[in-house]
């Protein structure tokens, strides 16, 4: 796999809360040299995002009730709402950890149907934040997300007590079959960890290390032929 193979797979990252004007810049200015898929930021700075990317194919990305995913479904919808209107192309949300738990299944339901409507067709992004399910949870909300209308489940936000692990994308893969997006985020900082997830059925990557990877794809594939 080469770093034009491995680029598009790349969502080049930056959810620090002290993200300032000039790193959204630097990041969008990697993300085109590199030909990333996409750039993902939050909210506040999608306006800025897309001026830096103008006349690029790079996508901008944003999150939504981050990084806890329990506020209110209409707080949720709306901050969806607000995205688009600032020229998102997709969105990450995270999930209602508790609800789901508990088992409300309904609820998780309804409120991913909500953001997806809100989307108006733009790619939704589900995070499961896999360090706080069980096996059986990790599979229950793969369903919910199937169901949902969502193009994609993802791992984790970075943020939370874990990140991707082979485990959990073999599993989330699994469950949402061959066609379903799945994107590995969370502590994806070289380029062999990076070509592991894409091996066990990731076909998106959440990273703040896209450059590191792609700097590192040559050489790594030296060594690792099966690639």
């Amino acid at each position: 796999m080469t770093a034009k193979d491995i680029a598009p797979h790349i969502e080049h990252t930056l959810l620090k809360p002290d993200a300032t004007r000039a790193a959204i810049e630097k990041l969008c200015a990697e993300a085109r040299q590199h030909r990333f898929h996409c750039v993902c930021v939050n909210g506040s700075r999608i306006v800025e995002a897309r001026a830096f990317l103008e006349e690029s194919a790079v996508k901008v990305a944003t999150v939504i009730g981050f990084p806890l995913g329990a506020v209110d479904p209409d707080a949720k919808r709306y901050e969806v709402e607000v995205a688009i209107d600032n020229g998102a192309h997709e969105i990450d949300v995270v999930l209602n950890l508790g609800r789901l738990k508990e088992g409300d299944h309904a609820y998780v339901l309804r409120e991913l149907r909500d953001v997806v409507e809100a989307a108006d067709e733009r790619p939704v992004k589900v995070i499961l934040e896999t360090g706080y399910l069980t096996a059986e949870e990790k599979v229950a909300a793969c369903r919910i997300v199937l169901d949902s209308g969502a193009q994609f489940v993802k791992t984790s936000t970075g943020f939370g007590p874990g990140g991707a692990t082979v485990e959990d994308v073999k599993l989330m893969r699994e469950t949402v079959g061959a066609k379903f997006g799945v994107k590995a985020a969370g502590g994806i900082r070289d380029t062999q960890t990076a070509l592991t997830m894409i091996a066990a059925g990731a076909n998106r990557l959440g990273t703040s290390s896209g450059v590191a990877i792609v700097a590192g794809v040559a050489s790594n594939a030296g060594s690792q032929p099966g690639y």
